[in-house]
C-alpha cells in the first residue's frame, strides 16, 4: 500500500505540516551504528526528496513526510544503514519514474535487491481482488525469507499509514484496518516485534470500531488514577522483598492495552472488572538465575492464580520470545500479571527479529537466529501447496497467530501448536503418513477423542492403522495449516478421482442416448474443439467438471446429436455465454461467472446479504450454494477447490433479508429494552426477539432484523456494541473471530 499517494503540485500557500527532520534520523543511526555509511543515508534523503517532489498525500502534506517517517521507525528499531536507506527509498520505484537499475547505480546492489522485493505487483492483472491480495502476500512471504529487512520495512510502512488513516474514505479506512488486523499485526507478533504489534492493534480497533474504542478508553482512563496508586504500592512491596534477597531488578508497571482488554472481554464474555491482567508488572532482572529467584519471591508474597504460570524461558515461543509469566492476587483480592525477563530478553520481546539483525562476516542472521525463525520457511513450504487464493489467505491467517501450547512425544521431543490444537495436528506434526493413518491418541496415558484440545505439558502418543485415511470431518477438527493442507490434498485427490469416474459414466450414458459411444465422441475432431471452448487441456478435466456437477452431460454432447445448427451452436458456446441469472423470487440476483444452467441458492448456514463478499460451491445434484466468504461451514467443510466457483451480486435491487444477531449480555434489568430501542432508532424492522439467561448472570438475546445490505447490518451491530452491559455481537454461521478481529 503506497503512503496514501496523491500526485499533485503543492501550492505555495499550502498549510504547514510537522515533518520529522532528517538530521534527527541521522543522529539516531549514528548513536547505534557510528561506523555506518552515513553519507549513503544522506544521499538517499536527497534522492527521495527529489523524486517525490510535487507529490502530496491525502492529507495535503508533502509526500516526503511518509518515507521520512518510515525511515524514522526503522531507526528506532536500530536497523542497519542500508535498511534505513531503503525506508527512504521504498516507494520511489513504484510511485515515480525511478528504476531499480537507478537505485543500484546510486545506492548499491544490496539496496536495489531490497527495493525490488518491496515493489508491489500492482501492475499485474488478476481475476479478483482476493487473488491480487493473496499473490501480494505470497510474494511478500517469499521476499522476507530471502531478506528479512523487506518485511521490517513493510511493517514500518504500514504503521505510518495506520497512524494517518483518518485522511482516507470510510470504506478504504475500514478495508486497510481489517487487513492490518488480520495480516500485518499478527505478522509483527510472529516476528516478535511486540511494540509494533501493539500499536497496530490499537490503531485497528480505533478505526474499525471507534465507538467501542472510545467507550472502553474512557472506562480505562477512569481507573487510571487507582491503577497508578496500586502499581506504586505493589512496586514498593516487591522492591523491598527483592532487596532483602539480594536481587537487583528494574520494576515497571503498566495497564493492559485497550485492544487487549477489548479482545479479552469479547473472548471471555466478561466485564472490565473481571480482566485479571488489567494491571501488569514487568521485572527486568540481571540474569536467568535472578529471574527464577524473583519468580519464587513473588509467589511467596502473593497468592498465584492456578493455570496462569508460563515458563517461556525454558520453552521459548517460536518467535524467540522468552519470559516468565504468572498472575497473582493480593490479600485485598486484586489480581495482576507479572512478566520477568533479562535485559536481552526484553530487547527481543520489544523488537523481535529486528533485535537479532546483525552483520557478521556478511551473514544477515546468526545461525541460532535462523533456527528461531525457521517457521518462515515452513510457512512458505506449506503455502506452496495451496493454489486457491481464498484458501491461501485463510490458512495464512492461521499460520500467523502465536503458538502457545507445548506438548511432548513419549520420547520427550517438544512440539508447539496454536491454542485449540488436537491430536490430529500432533500426528501431522510428526509425519504426514502418521497423520493420514491416525486412528486414536493417548494424552498423559489416557485415551482421548481426536477432537480433544491439547494443553501445555501434555504427553501425546498417536495410534495408527495402515490403510486408514482422513475424512472430511477432520478439517473441522485440525487447527494447523500443515494438518489441514495435508488432509485437504488427500481428500481432493480421492474426490477428483471419484468425480472423473462419475463424469465418464454420465457422458457415456448420454453418448449412448444419441447412438454413439464415448470412445467415438472422444476420438472425433469436434472433441478437441469442445475441450478448447471449455478451457480444458485433457479429457479427464472435462470428465471431472461433469462429475462435480459444473457441466451438464446433455449440453456438453449437444453438438454430437441431431439438433439444429443454432441449437448446436448455443450448446457448444454455453461457457462463452457470460452468466446464468437466478434467485428471482424478488431477491437481488446472483451471477455465476463463466457457467450456465446452474441453479443458485443462498446457503442457510450463513444467509449472505448484498454487499457481503460471497463465494460459490457446486453441490452435486443441487446446484451452486452461495456462502459468505467467512462462513464457518464453508471454511471447515468445503474441501475441494475445484468445486469452488466465482459468484457475485448482480444489480442493486432493494430487497429485505431477515438476519439474526446473537448478542451476549450481562443479565441486567432493561438491557433488552435498550437493544430494541437502539435498533428502532436506525429505522430497522425487528422480526423476532428471543432471550436466554444463565447461572453466571449472563445471557444471550437473539434479534432477527430486516435489512437490505451488509452495511445496514454492520451499523446495527456497532450500535448494539456501544450499549452498557453488551459483551459481544455475533452473526450465527460466521466464522468466530473473537481472538483476531475487532469487528462484530
Amino acid at each position: 500500500m503506497p503512503g496514501h499517494r496523491r500526485a499533485r503540485p503543492v501550492s505555495a500557500g499550502a498549510l504547514f505540516f510537522r515533518m520529522i527532520r532528517f538530521e534527527n534520523i541521522l543522529d539516531k543511526v549514528r548513536a547505534y551504528q557510528p561506523d555506518g555509511d552515513l553519507e549513503l543515508l544522506r544521499r538517499a534523503y536527497v534522492f527521495s526528496a527529489r523524486e517525490h517532489r510535487g507529490q502530496s498525500r491525502k492529507s495535503g502534506e508533502p509526500y516526503l513526510v511518509h518515507p521520512l517517517e518510515v525511515a524514522n521507525i526503522l531507526a528506532e528499531m536500530r536497523l542497519d544503514v542500508v535498511c534505513v536507506v531503503c525506508g527512504l527509498l521504498h516507494d520511489v520505484v513504484e510511485d515515480t519514474l525511478t528504476t531499480t537499475e537507478a537505485v543500484e547505480e546510486y545506492f548499491g546492489a544490496e539496496a536495489a535487491h531490497i527495493i525490488e522485493g518491496l515493489t508491489k505487483i500492482s501492475k499485474i492483472e488478476f481475476a479478483s481482488a482476493e487473488e491480487h491480495q493473496a499473490e501480494n502476500f505470497r510474494k511478500m512471504l517469499m521476499a522476507m525469507v530471502d531478506d528479512i529487512r523487506i518485511i521490517l520495512i513493510k511493517l514500518a510502512d504500514r504503521l505510518h499509514n495506520m497512524r494517518t488513516l483518518q485522511h482516507l474514505s470510510d470504506d478504504r479506512r475500514l478495508h486497510i484496518a481489517n487487513e492490518t488486523l488480520e495480516i500485518y499485526a499478527p505478522l509483527a507478533g510472529r516476528l516478535g516485534i511486540g511494540k509494533i504489534k501493539s500499536e497496530l492493534e490499537e490503531l485497528c480497533l480505533k478505526n474499525i470500531d471507534p465507538k467501542a474504542y472510545g467507550v472502553l478508553a474512557a472506562r480505562v482512563e477512569a481507573k487510571r488514577k487507582w491503577a497508578e496508586d496500586f502499581i506504586t504500592e505493589i512496586r514498593g512491596v516487591l522492591k523491598k522483598a527483592l532487596e532483602e534477597n539480594g536481587i537487583e531488578a528494574e520494576i515497571h508497571g503498566r495497564t493492559k492495552s485497550i485492544y487487549s482488554i477489548h479482545q479479552k472481554m469479547q473472548r471471555q464474555r466478561i466485564e472490565l472488572d473481571k480482566v485479571y491482567d488489567f494491571i501488569a508488572l514487568r521485572i527486568i532482572a540481571a540474569n536467568i538465575k535472578d529471574c527464577y529467584g524473583t519468580f519464587g519471591i513473588i509467589h511467596n508474597t502473593w497468592r498465584p492464580v492456578p493455570g496462569r504460570i508460563k515458563d517461556f524461558i525454558a520453552m521459548p515461543r517460536q518467535n524467540g520470545y522468552r519470559s516468565l509469566h504468572t498472575s497473582v492476587i493480593t490479600d485485598s483480592g486484586v489480581p495482576f500479571e507479572v512478566q520477568i525477563r533479562t535485559p536481552e530478553m526484553h530487547l527481543v520481546a520489544e523488537q523481535g527479529i529486528a533485535a537479532h539483525w546483525k552483520y557478521k562476516e556478511g551473514r544477515p542472521l546468526a545461525e541460532d537466529d535462523v533456527k528461531n525463525f525457521a517457521w518462515l520457511r515452513q510457512i512458505i513450504d506449506w503455502q506452496r501447496e495451496v493454489d486457491d487464493p481464498h484458501e491461501f489467505l485463510n490458512e495464512l491467517k492461521v499460520d500467523l497467530y502465536p503458538e502457545d501450547v507445548f506438548c511432548f512425544t513419549p520420547q520427550g521431543d517438544v512440539k508447539s501448536f496454536p491454542r485449540g490444537a488436537t491430536p490430529i495436528d500432533f500426528a501431522y506434526a510428526i509425519h504426514t503418513d502418521i497423520g493420514h493413518q491416525c486412528v486414536g491418541a493417548q494424552v498423559n496415558g489416557q485415551m482421548v477423542p481426536l477432537r480433544h484440545q491439547l494443553k501445555n505439558g501434555d504427553i501425546v502418543e498417536i495410534h495408527t492403522q495402515r490403510g486408514h485415511g482422513p475424512n472430511r470431518d477432520w478439517l473441522g477438527i485440525a487447527k494447523t495449516s500443515r494438518a489441514r493442507n495435508k488432509i485437504r490434498t488427500l481428500l481432493n485427490a480421492t474426490e477428483r478421482k471419484r468425480s472423473i469416474e462419475i463424469g465418464r459414466k454420465l457422458l457415456d450414458k448420454e453418448s449412448r442416448r444419441i447412438d454413439l459411444s464415448l470412445k467415438q465422441v472422444s476420438q472425433s475432431a469436434g472433441f478437441s474443439e469442445l475441450l478448447r471452448e471449455y478451457g480444458f487441456n485433457k479429457a479427464d478435466e472435462l470428465h471431472a467438471a461433469v462429475g462435480y456437477g459444473k457441466l451438464s452431460p446433455r449440453n456438453v454432447l449437444a453438438r454430437f446429436g441431431s439438433q439444429s445448427p443454432n441449437e448446436q451452436k448455443g450448446a457448444g458456446a454455453s461457457l462463452a455465454r457470460a452468466v446464468k441469472r437466478v434467485l428471482s423470487r424478488g431477491e437481488a440476483k446472483i451471477k455465476v461467472n463463466g457457467m450456465d444452467d446452474l441453479m443458485v441458492y443462498r446457503a442457510k448456514c450463513c444467509n449472505p446479504v448484498p454487499g457481503e463478499s460471497i463465494t460459490g460451491y457446486v453441490s452435486r445434484g443441487k446446484g451452486v450454494s452461495v456462502h459468505a466468504v467467512n462462513c464457518a461451514n464453508f471454511l471447515n467443510l468445503m474441501v475441494d477447490p475445484e468445486r469452488r466457483i466465482d459468484v457475485s451480486w448482480d444489480g442493486a435491487k432493494e430487497t429485505k433479508y431477515e438476519i439474526t444477531l446473537s448478542v451476549s449480555v450481562e443479565d441486567r434489568k432493561g438491557i433488552l429494552a435498550d437493544i430494541t430501542s437502539i435498533i428502532a432508532d436506525t429505522n430497522t424492522d425487528i422480526r423476532n426477539v428471543a432471550a436466554n439467561t444463565f447461572e453466571d448472570q449472563k445471557g444471550t438475546i437473539d434479534v432477527t432484523v430486516s435489512i437490505s445490505n451488509v452495511k445496514e447490518l454492520d451499523r446495527i451491530a456497532r450500535s448494539i456494541k456501544g450499549i452498557d452491559g453488551v459483551l459481544g455481537v455475533e452473526r450465527p454461521g460466521s466464522k468466530k473471530e473473537s481472538d483476531r478481529s475487532a469487528t462484530a
